[in-house]
């Protein structure tokens, strides 16, 4: 049977986000519900309760000048905790410079992520056992490496995936258009996460382009695409399990729009009263993704308040004890810097060296 076409147009009718999990903690889609044991849906709670504490941390931790550059997470815990907790291990995470709890739940040590953020060039130094790249401060950059990543797996016929995340502000660039177009082209087993929380710094997803969603731009690709709501942390593991095991079957990439909130600014440096109002942000707080599913966990009884709050001492004793760990690291030097960037220091370096030391 032939497929329908539509004449000369085409999909220029708006999506539905997928939704699995209502604000009050309902299912509102049984077809999409992850298989998920009782330990997981705990563990899946303790991590995201976890990432927001760390974050409400480490913002006080660079406003007390401890750390350098840090981009607020709080709101976006269900697009990064839940898309991470649908990876398998040896996936490989391409992330942006707002990815940290991503990298941090994929295996990177916390401290490091901290000496990261402090300019440390030990932030940087990536365990074996863990496929992360650092955060790319170039808006959509990582998207090409992760791109490249997912080649390398087909080529290798590895049985893994790459995934990449990006603001609505990085589905902008050309680099996006570049490593969609790619991946289509090969059918590559990679993921496009795009985390719209709707603005790319103070500009307005109404003014960042005109398609009809993210997800559409999928189609001028030959990819898939799908939206979803961020806020909803069951959509967001559906949807990346999904795509992972279609990657896997040899089916392609996927670009993921996940429709969010970032509670916090931009930066540290960032005003969001410039851009944003109180009543929008008042409706997006009754969509928090924590309290979305601890309504759930509750009704199931495998969630407290008193888990809750014990979760969140234990996360900022954690975050008081790495930040420590950062602090006590050594001091980067000019030498050291350049003598890690070479198995063997090449000679016009070494010169370099001796007139620092």
């Amino acid at each position: 049977m032939s497929k329908s076409r539509v004449p000369y147009e085409v999909y220029t009718e708006e999506v539905e986000a997928l939704s699995v999990l209502s604000p009050d903690g309902e299912i509102v889609n049984k077809d999409k519900v992850p298989n998920l044991s009782d330990d997981q849906l705990k563990e899946l709670m303790y991590r995201m309760v976890f990432t927001r504490t760390w974050d409400e941390r480490a913002i006080n931790l660079g406003r007390q000048g401890r750390l350098g550059f840090y981009a607020p997470v709080s709101g976006q815990e269900a697009t990064m905790v839940g898309s991470q907790f649908a990876l398998d291990k040896k996936d490989f995470i391409c992330p942006g410079y707002r990815d940290m709890p991503q990298l941090v739940w994929h295996g990177l040590p916390l401290y490091q992520a901290f000496l990261y953020s402090r300019g440390h060039q030990h932030g940087g130094q990536i365990p074996e056992d863990v496929n992360v790249l650092m955060p790319q401060i170039i808006i959509g950059a990582q998207v090409l490496h992760a791109m490249g990543i997912a080649m390398g797996y087909k080529l290798k016929k590895q049985q893994q995936v790459a995934i990449t995340y990006t603001g609505d502000g990085g589905s902008s660039e050309g680099d996006f258009y570049e490593a969609l177009n790619f991946a289509g082209v090969y059918k590559l087993p990679v993921i496009f996460f795009v985390q719209n929380n709707g603005y790319a710094i103070t500009t307005p997803f109404s003014k960042q382009t005109a398609a009809l969603s993210i997800a559409h731009k999928a189609v001028a690709a030959g990819i898939r695409g799908v939206k979803i709501d961020g806020m909803d942390v069951f959509a967001v593991i559906s949807a990346v399990e999904e795509a992972r095991e279609r990657a896997l079957k040899g089916e392609g990439a996927t670009l993921i729009e996940a429709v969010t909130y970032r509670y916090r600014p931009h930066s540290l440096s960032d005003d969001t009263s410039k851009y944003r109002t109180k009543e929008e942000e008042g409706e997006w707080s009754e969509k928090d993704p924590i309290a979305r599913l601890a309504k759930y966990l509750e009704k199931k009884g495998l969630w407290t308040e008193e888990d809750t709050a014990r979760v969140k001492e234990e996360a900022k004793a954690t975050v008081n004890e790495q930040i420590k760990k950062a602090e006590q690291t050594e001091k980067m030097t000019i030498p050291g810097l350049i003598d890690s960037m070479f198995e063997t220091t090449p000679k016009h370096l070494e010169e370099q060296k001796a007139d620092f030391q």
